[in-house]
């Protein structure tokens, strides 16, 4: 089976898979390279999901300023 690239992943499926490759770095069941190459996986995808929520949250500022409503974020309670 052949990866798909990170930069075609939808954000649902590069969250999926970061979520299966934690999972197997969690269960330490595969050996020292591949952990590496996991890990190297698991920082792509990161980077990737956090690039995507950052241009999703600024296209919702986008329509937020066009509507003329505040726009920026605003803390939840307890955190």
């Amino acid at each position: 089976m052949t990866e798909k690239p990170v930069a075609e992943m939808s954000f649902e499926e590069a969250m999926a898979e970061l979520e299966r490759v934690v999972g197997q770095l969690e269960r330490g069941d595969v050996a020292l390279e591949q952990s590496i190459q996991l890990y190297e996986r698991g920082a792509a995808l990161k980077s990737h999901c956090e690039d995507r929520l950052k241009k999703a949250e600024e296209k919702v500022e986008a329509i937020r300023l066009a509507e003329g409503a505040p726009v920026g974020t605003t803390p939840a309670d307890g955190l």
